[in-house]
């Protein structure tokens, strides 16, 4: 690639052509502070906190540039810490908090918050200006989301990962002059628009406007109640993050001592997701060769992404029959719950509280789903984010970097390194052939590390040969993660052109569950250097390793589960307890 020759603060650097002088200041070891800018999402220049000095072979651009958007071109010579520079970031800084709500103390980003720290930076010891500010209103109505007007600074990043990453477009610029505001359109609630609540937005927004809706104090008064068997779950992806709110670096397996934080936080039982993940691929997985061998609807698509399952409701309802009817992990662990532990403890369902630890803010909508119960008792009645969990473990003052290495309880806690990769994009699809492949053959397959629906390309196919019934059959598959990329492949399917396809896992956040808007938050700047979506499914793919089984299908607490309650996969129980319905969702549509 072509290389450009510039100077930044009297520093030669040599990079390629298409970089920015953001990127090139990164790789010269020099800060930019940012706001609006988000690495392949949003980069718009509108906070004006990147700008520099500039001048070409000795002709000084007139005004000062914003490095995010300006291109390298030989001969510069940046400079990005003058005074004029200085008082430009400054002023820029005070007019974006004339307009902000500065209650830093009680706002759910204090400590976190990228506006804070820039502040910080630049000794902000006073706000110049001061007037009217914009009237705002919370938005909390949606069981996933709220959004704060008040902490919004208008950089819209948000507004781009809904629209470019996610291909939805929920949230936009409404209003003009002193009344913009990020929202959704005609001033609808978040509860009543388009919104899979994958929590992306929550994701890209530096400061406090969005967050997911709270209920650590309703899980803590039922710890606390003598009356209630409070159970918890984690999924798969918790593990590969949780590190990363108490200072660990990205990626950071930290199993055990997330086992060990949950008991002193006092849960009555401290189980894994990892044995439901292993418990839907057994469901999955039959429910896939019996559409194969019986000419049912193909392809099948996964259903394990409460995002992706909304998305497909509201979007494609026409194409809701080629969803796997099974429930996802989460609420085929609450299900189990609620009727094979509870049988074998001797616990009134009705006692028990099932409280799921998830990487996803739209797992809070799945859990209230209405079809998310068994003879009127609900699967899970609590679903907590990453940052939730870590926000109780800070408040209880338990120090979570000396805490010992602590395993699950024994009867729903077990998981295999399947179970484990369920929290990558592509690790569904993984997990299920494992299992698919050992069943249709009979043998113990020594190559189950299926490498090609590894990564985070963003849909991925491939073609496998499988022995079904006595005759070589080849499946093709396809792996999608990101809303934006799901449309893709429903557009195809629409197209008629994956008619050889049988079957399809799709994840609605980019990375899969790792990625989730769950998850604890990664700046901007950290991003330059880092991306978080390779970094914890490598923690994933370590913890397959680690595990003693790789299989779904050799989990011993599944194989006793079928033995001495569900029967077989996909038997009358399991129907009953383990899958669903879906339905057509419009939107726009207020009460």
């Amino acid at each position: 690639m072509d290389k450009v020759n510039l100077t930044i603060n009297g520093i030669p650097v040599s990079v390629p052509k298409d970089y920015t002088v953001l990127l090139a200041a990164r790789k010269a070891g020099i800060d930019i502070p940012t706001l609006c800018y988000l690495k392949g999402i949003n980069e718009i220049a509108a906070c004006r906190i990147c700008v520099v000095e500039v001048d070409i072979n000795g002709v000084p651009m007139r005004n000062l540039p914003a490095s995010c958007v300006l291109k390298v071109q030989e001969g510069m010579n940046v400079r990005t810490n003058t005074p004029r520079v200085r008082e430009a970031v400054r002023t820029n800084l005070g007019l974006i908090l004339a307009n902000h709500n500065r209650e830093c103390l009680t706002c759910k980003r204090n400590q976190n918050c990228e506006l804070q720290a820039l502040c910080e930076q630049m000794g902000m010891d006073d706000i110049p200006y001061t007037g009217s500010k914009r009237e705002s209103e919370i938005d909390n109505l949606s069981l996933s989301i709220v959004r704060d007007p008040s902490k919004c600074i208008l950089c819209g990043r948000c507004v781009s990962a809904c629209r470019k990453q996610q291909g939805i477009g929920v949230l936009d610029f409404t209003n003009r002059g002193f009344r913009t505001e990020v929202a959704p359109a005609f001033n609808f609630s978040m509860r009543d628009v388009n919104c899979t609540y994958c929590g992306q937005c929550i994701e890209a927004c530096p400061v406090g406007a969005l967050y997911e809706r709270d209920y650590i104090n309703e899980v803590m008064d039922l710890i606390d109640d003598p009356t209630k068997h409070v159970v918890v779950q984690t999924a798969p992806a918790v593990r590969a993050a949780l590190g990363e709110e108490f200072g660990l670096p990205i990626g950071t397996p930290v199993t055990g001592k997330m086992v060990a934080a949950l008991r002193r936080l006092g849960f009555d039982k401290v189980f894994d997701t990892n044995f439901s993940a292993d418990l839907t691929i057994m469901e999955e997985g039959t429910e896939l060769l019996h559409r194969i061998k019986e000419g049912g609807k193909l392809p099948m698509i996964t259903s394990c992404s409460p995002g992706w399952i909304r998305f497909c409701e509201m979007f494609y309802p026409e194409y809701l029959d080629h969803l796997s009817t099974c429930k996802s992990p989460q609420q085929m662990f609450g299900a189990i719950a609620k009727s094979y532990y509870a049988e074998k403890a001797v616990i009134d369902p009705k006692d028990i509280i099932c409280v799921s630890i998830m990487p996803c803010t739209s797992k809070k909508t799945e859990a209230a789903r209405p079809e998310m119960e068994v003879d009127g008792i609900r699967d899970v009645d609590y679903s907590l984010t990453t940052r939730e969990l870590g926000d109780m473990i800070r408040r209880a003052h338990i120090r979570f970097l000396d805490l010992p290495d602590e395993e699950p309880d024994q009867m729903m806690g077990e998981g295999t390194g399947a179970g484990a990769i369920f929290g990558a994009t592509g690790g569904v699809m993984e997990a299920a052939l494992r299992t698919v492949a050992d069943l249709v053959t009979g043998k113990d397959n020594p190559n189950f590390e299926y490498e090609q629906f590894r990564g985070v390309r963003g849909i991925k196919e491939a073609k496998l040969t499988l022995p079904i019934d006595g005759k070589d059959t080849q499946v093709k598959a396809i792996v999608a993660h990101g809303t934006a990329n799901a449309r893709t492949v429903m557009e195809m399917l629409k197209a008629g052109e994956l008619q050889d396809v049988a079957f399809i896992e799709i994840m609605a956040c980019p990375g899969g569950c790792v990625h989730g808007g769950g998850q604890p938050y990664v700046s901007a700047k950290a991003r330059l250097d880092v991306d978080p979506r390779v970094n914890r499914a490598n923690a994933l793919y370590a913890e397959d390793k680690r595990l003693p089984e790789h299989k779904s299908y050799k989990n011993s607490e599944i194989k006793i589960l079928y033995d001495e309650y569900l029967g077989q996969p996909n038997s009358d129980l399991s129907h009953k307890l383990l899958h669903t319905h879906y339905h057509r969702l419009d939107t726009y549509c207020q009460e």
